[in-house]
Protein backbone atom coordinates (compact mmCIF):
# COMPACT_ATOMS: atom_id res chain seq x y z
CA UNK A 1 0.00 0.00 0.00
CA UNK A 2 1.41 3.29 -1.11
CA UNK A 3 1.44 6.46 1.48
CA UNK A 4 -1.50 7.87 0.20
CA UNK A 5 -3.61 5.30 -0.60
CA UNK A 6 -3.03 4.49 3.48
CA UNK A 7 -3.60 7.76 4.54
CA UNK A 8 -6.89 7.65 2.50
CA UNK A 9 -7.84 4.25 4.42
CA UNK A 10 -7.26 6.00 7.77
CA UNK A 11 -9.54 8.92 7.02
CA UNK A 12 -12.32 6.56 6.07
CA UNK A 13 -11.92 4.58 9.34
CA UNK A 14 -11.59 7.36 11.56
CA UNK A 15 -15.36 8.48 10.37
CA UNK A 16 -17.02 4.91 11.33
CA UNK A 17 -14.79 4.51 14.20
CA UNK A 18 -16.02 7.85 15.73
CA UNK A 19 -19.04 7.34 17.83
CA UNK A 20 -17.63 4.56 19.40
CA UNK A 21 -14.04 6.84 20.28
CA UNK A 22 -16.27 9.54 21.31
CA UNK A 23 -17.85 7.20 24.15
CA UNK A 24 -14.47 5.96 25.48
CA UNK A 25 -12.72 9.33 25.53
CA UNK A 26 -16.11 10.34 27.74
CA UNK A 27 -15.51 7.55 30.13
CA UNK A 28 -11.93 8.19 29.96
CA UNK A 29 -12.83 11.44 31.83
CA UNK A 30 -15.21 9.99 33.78
CA UNK A 31 -13.18 7.00 35.31
CA UNK A 32 -9.50 8.14 35.96
CA UNK A 33 -6.89 4.90 35.79
CA UNK A 34 -5.79 4.27 39.25
CA UNK A 35 -1.87 4.31 39.02
CA UNK A 36 0.01 7.57 37.63
CA UNK A 37 2.23 6.76 34.64
CA UNK A 38 4.08 8.72 32.31
CA UNK A 39 5.29 5.87 29.79
CA UNK A 40 2.98 3.38 28.15
CA UNK A 41 4.27 0.54 26.41
CA UNK A 42 2.38 -1.63 24.05
CA UNK A 43 3.22 -4.96 23.58
CA UNK A 44 1.21 -7.93 21.67
CA UNK A 45 1.37 -10.49 24.68
CA UNK A 46 3.64 -12.22 26.93
CA UNK A 47 4.58 -14.99 24.60
CA UNK A 48 7.90 -16.32 24.26
CA UNK A 49 10.40 -15.34 21.36
CA UNK A 50 12.83 -13.08 20.70
CA UNK A 51 11.05 -9.80 20.16
CA UNK A 52 8.72 -10.12 23.43
CA UNK A 53 12.12 -10.91 25.35
CA UNK A 54 13.69 -7.24 23.26
CA UNK A 55 10.12 -5.56 24.37
CA UNK A 56 11.14 -7.00 28.35
CA UNK A 57 14.93 -5.81 28.06
CA UNK A 58 13.51 -2.09 27.49
CA UNK A 59 10.84 -2.43 30.56
CA UNK A 60 13.86 -3.17 32.49
CA UNK A 61 15.99 -0.44 31.08
CA UNK A 62 13.29 2.00 31.84
CA UNK A 63 11.90 0.74 34.94
CA UNK A 64 12.42 3.53 37.39
CA UNK A 65 9.99 5.40 35.23
CA UNK A 66 7.17 3.29 36.02
CA UNK A 67 5.94 2.56 33.01
CA UNK A 68 2.70 0.85 32.40
CA UNK A 69 2.47 -2.14 29.62
CA UNK A 70 -0.93 -2.92 27.61
CA UNK A 71 -1.23 -6.59 26.27
CA UNK A 72 -3.79 -6.28 23.39
CA UNK A 73 -3.37 -9.67 22.05
CA UNK A 74 -4.39 -12.44 22.82
CA UNK A 75 -1.26 -14.95 23.88
CA UNK A 76 -0.29 -18.29 21.80
CA UNK A 77 1.53 -19.61 24.92
CA UNK A 78 2.31 -16.64 27.47
CA UNK A 79 4.80 -17.70 28.88
CA UNK A 80 6.93 -15.15 29.27
CA UNK A 81 4.23 -13.24 30.91
CA UNK A 82 6.30 -13.70 33.97
CA UNK A 83 8.92 -11.87 32.80
CA UNK A 84 7.01 -8.43 33.20
CA UNK A 85 6.02 -8.95 36.79
CA UNK A 86 9.05 -6.17 37.35
CA UNK A 87 9.41 -3.73 40.38
CA UNK A 88 7.54 -0.57 39.50
CA UNK A 89 5.89 -1.53 36.39
CA UNK A 90 2.33 -2.69 35.90
CA UNK A 91 0.79 -5.04 33.47
CA UNK A 92 -2.76 -4.19 31.80
CA UNK A 93 -4.11 -6.77 29.78
CA UNK A 94 -6.72 -6.19 27.83
CA UNK A 95 -6.86 -8.71 25.11
CA UNK A 96 -9.73 -10.32 26.02
CA UNK A 97 -11.93 -7.16 25.42
CA UNK A 98 -10.39 -5.92 22.03
CA UNK A 99 -9.50 -8.66 20.42
CA UNK A 100 -12.92 -10.10 18.74
CA UNK A 101 -13.45 -9.13 15.34
CA UNK A 102 -17.17 -9.66 15.60
CA UNK A 103 -16.59 -7.10 18.81
CA UNK A 104 -14.70 -4.56 17.09
CA UNK A 105 -16.29 -1.70 18.78
CA UNK A 106 -15.39 -2.76 22.15
CA UNK A 107 -11.64 -2.03 20.47
CA UNK A 108 -12.98 1.57 19.35
CA UNK A 109 -14.36 2.44 22.58
CA UNK A 110 -10.94 1.46 24.08
CA UNK A 111 -9.00 3.54 22.41
CA UNK A 112 -10.69 6.75 23.30
CA UNK A 113 -10.71 5.45 26.68
CA UNK A 114 -6.75 4.74 26.90
CA UNK A 115 -5.98 7.64 24.56
CA UNK A 116 -7.91 10.22 27.18
CA UNK A 117 -5.32 9.15 30.03
CA UNK A 118 -2.29 9.36 28.20
CA UNK A 119 -3.83 12.29 26.69
CA UNK A 120 -3.95 13.80 30.24
CA UNK A 121 -0.12 13.62 31.17
CA UNK A 122 1.82 16.40 30.29
CA UNK A 123 4.66 14.59 29.36
CA UNK A 124 3.81 11.21 27.96
CA UNK A 125 5.62 9.00 26.05
CA UNK A 126 3.75 6.01 24.14
CA UNK A 127 6.43 2.99 22.67
CA UNK A 128 5.37 0.59 20.30
CA UNK A 129 6.80 -2.70 19.97
CA UNK A 130 5.28 -5.14 17.68
CA UNK A 131 2.47 -3.96 18.73
CA UNK A 132 -0.68 -3.59 15.84
CA UNK A 133 -3.04 -1.69 18.70
CA UNK A 134 -0.10 0.62 18.81
CA UNK A 135 -0.43 1.84 15.40
CA UNK A 136 -4.64 1.78 16.13
CA UNK A 137 -4.24 4.17 18.74
CA UNK A 138 -1.94 6.91 17.26
CA UNK A 139 -4.67 8.59 15.70
CA UNK A 140 -6.19 9.68 19.28
CA UNK A 141 -3.12 10.61 20.58
CA UNK A 142 -2.48 14.55 20.95
CA UNK A 143 0.45 15.28 18.76
CA UNK A 144 2.67 16.87 21.81
CA UNK A 145 2.93 13.09 23.19
CA UNK A 146 6.18 11.69 22.61
CA UNK A 147 5.43 8.50 20.24
CA UNK A 148 8.31 5.99 19.48
CA UNK A 149 7.96 2.66 17.52
CA UNK A 150 9.92 -0.24 17.22
CA UNK A 151 10.50 -2.78 14.30
CA UNK A 152 11.66 -6.38 13.91
CA UNK A 153 10.86 -7.42 10.77
CA UNK A 154 9.26 -5.86 7.59
CA UNK A 155 5.77 -7.96 7.54
CA UNK A 156 4.06 -4.79 8.57
CA UNK A 157 5.80 -2.06 6.63
CA UNK A 158 2.99 -1.73 3.87
CA UNK A 159 0.23 -1.24 6.27
CA UNK A 160 2.61 1.20 9.21
CA UNK A 161 3.61 3.77 6.24
CA UNK A 162 0.17 5.32 6.95
CA UNK A 163 1.22 5.94 10.55
CA UNK A 164 4.37 7.88 10.21
CA UNK A 165 3.32 11.16 10.45
CA UNK A 166 2.54 10.27 13.53
CA UNK A 167 5.26 8.89 15.04
CA UNK A 168 8.16 10.57 16.51
CA UNK A 169 10.89 8.27 16.01
CA UNK A 170 11.45 4.90 14.04
CA UNK A 171 13.78 2.12 15.13
CA UNK A 172 14.54 -0.60 13.98
CA UNK A 173 16.73 -4.14 15.67
CA UNK A 174 18.66 -4.50 11.64
CA UNK A 175 20.15 -2.00 9.59
CA UNK A 176 18.74 -4.13 6.79
CA UNK A 177 14.98 -3.09 7.53
CA UNK A 178 15.89 0.17 8.42
CA UNK A 179 16.94 0.81 4.82
CA UNK A 180 14.24 -1.29 4.03
CA UNK A 181 12.19 1.10 4.91
CA UNK A 182 14.67 4.57 3.58
CA UNK A 183 13.55 2.36 0.05
CA UNK A 184 10.10 2.69 0.96
CA UNK A 185 9.79 6.01 1.51
CA UNK A 186 11.77 7.25 -1.76
CA UNK A 187 9.43 4.91 -3.53
CA UNK A 188 6.41 6.91 -2.01
CA UNK A 189 8.33 10.29 -2.99
CA UNK A 190 8.56 11.72 0.96
CA UNK A 191 10.58 14.26 2.20
CA UNK A 192 13.92 14.66 3.75
CA UNK A 193 12.25 15.01 7.27
CA UNK A 194 10.70 11.69 7.30
CA UNK A 195 14.34 9.79 6.83
CA UNK A 196 15.27 11.92 9.98
CA UNK A 197 12.73 9.88 12.39
CA UNK A 198 14.75 6.91 11.68
CA UNK A 199 17.35 5.23 13.75
CA UNK A 200 18.93 1.26 14.17
CA UNK A 201 19.99 0.05 17.05
CA UNK A 202 21.54 -3.41 17.75
CA UNK A 203 19.31 -5.83 20.63
CA UNK A 204 21.06 -6.45 24.03
CA UNK A 205 22.56 -9.63 25.79
CA UNK A 206 24.59 -10.65 28.53
CA UNK A 207 28.08 -11.59 27.22
CA UNK A 208 28.75 -15.04 29.48
CA UNK A 209 32.16 -16.03 29.65
CA UNK A 210 33.67 -18.56 27.19
CA UNK A 211 33.64 -22.24 27.81
CA UNK A 212 35.00 -24.60 25.33
CA UNK A 213 33.27 -28.06 24.85
CA UNK A 214 33.98 -30.86 23.07
CA UNK A 215 31.20 -33.25 22.01
CA UNK A 216 31.13 -36.92 20.48
CA UNK A 217 28.76 -36.00 18.33
CA UNK A 218 28.33 -32.59 16.10
CA UNK A 219 25.21 -31.22 18.44
CA UNK A 220 22.99 -28.83 16.05
CA UNK A 221 19.87 -27.22 17.34
CA UNK A 222 16.81 -25.24 15.93
CA UNK A 223 15.71 -22.74 18.55
CA UNK A 224 12.43 -21.08 17.99
CA UNK A 225 8.91 -20.36 17.09
CA UNK A 226 6.98 -23.35 15.51
CA UNK A 227 6.14 -20.46 12.83
CA UNK A 228 5.51 -20.37 8.90
CA UNK A 229 8.35 -18.49 8.64
CA UNK A 230 10.87 -20.33 10.53
CA UNK A 231 10.77 -23.55 7.63
CA UNK A 232 11.08 -26.01 10.59
CA UNK A 233 10.21 -28.49 7.93
CA UNK A 234 13.31 -27.76 5.86
CA UNK A 235 15.16 -28.47 9.35
CA UNK A 236 13.75 -31.82 10.02
CA UNK A 237 14.74 -32.58 6.06
CA UNK A 238 18.31 -31.90 6.63
CA UNK A 239 18.03 -34.06 10.23
CA UNK A 240 16.81 -36.92 8.04
CA UNK A 241 18.89 -36.58 5.30
CA UNK A 242 22.03 -36.52 7.98
CA UNK A 243 20.56 -39.45 9.74
CA UNK A 244 20.36 -41.81 6.57
CA UNK A 245 23.65 -40.98 6.36
CA UNK A 246 25.11 -41.88 9.45
CA UNK A 247 26.95 -38.87 10.76
CA UNK A 248 28.11 -37.90 13.80
CA UNK A 249 25.50 -35.46 14.45
CA UNK A 250 22.65 -35.00 17.10
CA UNK A 251 19.66 -32.81 15.77
CA UNK A 252 18.08 -30.94 18.57
CA UNK A 253 14.98 -28.63 18.63
CA UNK A 254 13.60 -26.20 21.36
CA UNK A 255 10.53 -24.75 20.65
CA UNK A 256 6.93 -25.76 19.98
CA UNK A 257 7.49 -27.00 16.90
CA UNK A 258 5.02 -29.59 17.72
CA UNK A 259 2.99 -27.24 15.32
CA UNK A 260 4.47 -27.49 12.23
CA UNK A 261 5.94 -31.07 12.07
CA UNK A 262 5.16 -34.20 13.26
CA UNK A 263 7.98 -35.05 15.98
CA UNK A 264 7.38 -38.97 16.27
CA UNK A 265 8.21 -38.91 12.66
CA UNK A 266 11.70 -38.00 13.88
CA UNK A 267 12.57 -40.44 16.81
CA UNK A 268 16.93 -39.76 16.08
CA UNK A 269 15.72 -36.38 17.11
CA UNK A 270 15.64 -34.65 20.66
CA UNK A 271 12.52 -32.43 21.12
CA UNK A 272 12.43 -30.32 24.13
CA UNK A 273 9.56 -27.89 23.58
CA UNK A 274 9.68 -24.55 24.85
CA UNK A 275 11.82 -23.99 27.80
CA UNK A 276 11.28 -20.87 30.43
CA UNK A 277 14.24 -22.15 32.73
CA UNK A 278 16.65 -19.49 31.84
CA UNK A 279 19.61 -22.25 33.73
CA UNK A 280 18.51 -24.86 31.08
CA UNK A 281 18.53 -21.94 28.25
CA UNK A 282 21.90 -21.67 29.38
CA UNK A 283 22.78 -24.88 29.40
CA UNK A 284 21.52 -25.51 25.82
CA UNK A 285 23.74 -22.69 24.27
CA UNK A 286 26.58 -24.04 26.07
CA UNK A 287 26.51 -27.54 24.96
CA UNK A 288 25.74 -26.49 21.23
CA UNK A 289 27.96 -26.97 18.29
CA UNK A 290 25.56 -25.06 15.86
CA UNK A 291 22.89 -23.15 15.24
CA UNK A 292 20.73 -23.88 12.06
CA UNK A 293 18.21 -21.27 10.93
CA UNK A 294 15.84 -21.90 7.71
CA UNK A 295 13.86 -18.78 7.88
CA UNK A 296 12.11 -17.47 4.67
CA UNK A 297 12.66 -14.14 6.92
CA UNK A 298 14.35 -12.77 9.74
CA UNK A 299 14.86 -9.73 11.87
CA UNK A 300 17.79 -10.06 14.38
CA UNK A 301 17.02 -13.34 16.54
CA UNK A 302 17.86 -12.73 20.05
CA UNK A 303 18.81 -16.43 19.75
CA UNK A 304 21.51 -15.52 16.83
CA UNK A 305 22.57 -13.50 19.21
CA UNK A 306 23.33 -15.77 22.04
CA UNK A 307 25.23 -18.56 20.07
CA UNK A 308 27.18 -15.92 18.63
CA UNK A 309 27.76 -14.46 22.04
CA UNK A 310 28.61 -18.33 23.21
CA UNK A 311 31.44 -19.13 20.78
CA UNK A 312 29.25 -21.30 18.41
CA UNK A 313 28.54 -21.73 14.74
CA UNK A 314 25.61 -19.88 13.14
CA UNK A 315 24.41 -21.63 10.05
CA UNK A 316 21.27 -19.69 8.61
CA UNK A 317 19.58 -18.62 4.94
CA UNK A 318 20.48 -15.17 3.80
CA UNK A 319 17.58 -13.23 4.67
CA UNK A 320 16.92 -9.71 6.12
CA UNK A 321 19.54 -9.30 8.58
CA UNK A 322 21.51 -11.77 8.86
CA UNK A 323 23.79 -11.26 6.39
CA UNK A 324 24.50 -8.07 8.34
CA UNK A 325 26.27 -10.15 11.28
CA UNK A 326 26.83 -13.66 9.89
CA UNK A 327 29.69 -13.30 7.38
CA UNK A 328 29.70 -16.37 5.43
CA UNK A 329 33.04 -18.68 5.94
CA UNK A 330 34.34 -15.45 8.03
CA UNK A 331 32.01 -16.27 11.34
CA UNK A 332 29.43 -18.31 10.04
CA UNK A 333 27.47 -19.75 7.61
CA UNK A 334 25.06 -18.39 4.88
CA UNK A 335 22.63 -20.53 3.00
CA UNK A 336 21.72 -18.87 -0.36
CA UNK A 337 19.80 -20.72 -2.13
CA UNK A 338 15.93 -19.71 -2.11
CA UNK A 339 14.14 -23.17 -3.52
CA UNK A 340 13.35 -25.56 -0.62
CA UNK A 341 14.94 -28.16 -2.42
CA UNK A 342 18.11 -26.59 -2.47
CA UNK A 343 18.20 -25.03 0.72
CA UNK A 344 18.28 -28.88 1.93
CA UNK A 345 21.08 -29.69 -0.04
CA UNK A 346 23.37 -26.32 1.68
CA UNK A 347 21.96 -27.19 4.60
CA UNK A 348 23.35 -30.94 4.68
CA UNK A 349 26.97 -29.69 3.27
CA UNK A 350 27.38 -27.00 5.66
CA UNK A 351 26.56 -29.45 8.43
CA UNK A 352 29.24 -31.80 7.07
CA UNK A 353 31.82 -29.16 6.62
CA UNK A 354 31.79 -28.08 10.24
CA UNK A 355 31.51 -31.83 11.32
CA UNK A 356 34.67 -33.09 9.11
CA UNK A 357 36.54 -29.57 9.96
CA UNK A 358 37.00 -29.04 13.72
CA UNK A 359 39.64 -25.99 12.73
CA UNK A 360 37.58 -24.05 10.64
CA UNK A 361 34.16 -24.70 13.29
CA UNK A 362 36.31 -23.30 16.04
CA UNK A 363 37.54 -20.44 14.35
CA UNK A 364 34.45 -19.46 13.10
CA UNK A 365 32.75 -20.00 16.64
CA UNK A 366 36.06 -17.29 17.76
CA UNK A 367 35.19 -15.09 15.77
CA UNK A 368 31.58 -14.98 16.19
CA UNK A 369 31.97 -13.92 19.71
CA UNK A 370 34.42 -11.52 18.98
CA UNK A 371 31.95 -9.69 16.69
CA UNK A 372 29.07 -9.97 19.60
CA UNK A 373 31.26 -8.24 22.56
CA UNK A 374 31.59 -5.58 20.43
CA UNK A 375 28.54 -4.99 18.90
CA UNK A 376 25.86 -6.63 21.80
CA UNK A 377 26.34 -4.23 24.99
CA UNK A 378 23.65 -3.96 27.54
CA UNK A 379 24.47 -0.41 28.78
CA UNK A 380 24.49 0.91 24.70
CA UNK A 381 21.11 -0.30 24.47
CA UNK A 382 19.65 1.37 27.66
CA UNK A 383 21.45 4.39 27.16
CA UNK A 384 20.15 4.71 22.88
CA UNK A 385 16.65 3.85 23.69
CA UNK A 386 16.27 6.06 26.79
CA UNK A 387 17.67 8.98 24.52
CA UNK A 388 14.66 8.30 21.79
CA UNK A 389 11.84 8.01 24.67
CA UNK A 390 13.41 11.61 26.12
CA UNK A 391 13.68 9.80 29.40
Amino acid sequence: MTYFAAKRKLKIEGLLMWPFVALGRLCGHVFSLSTTHDVFLFFPNGDIGGSPQVNIDLTNCIRDKKPLIIFSKKPNNNEFREKYNIDGVRVLDIHRYIDHKWLHFINFFYRGLLATWINKRPTAVVFGGESIFFYKMLPHLKLSVHTVELCHLPTWLPYSIGFIDLIDCRAFSTQKLKEDVEAQYRDNHLAEAYFKKLYFFDNAIDIPPYKEVVNEKLQVYFIGRGAAQKRVHLIAAIAERIHQKALAVQFNFVGDVDKVIDISKYPYCNFFGNIKDQQKMKKVYEDADVLLMTSSHEGLPIVVMQMMAHGKVVVSTAVNGIPDYIHHLQNGLLLHATEEGSIIEEGIAAIELLLNDTVLRKQLGERSREKAIKKFSREAFCREYRRLLNL
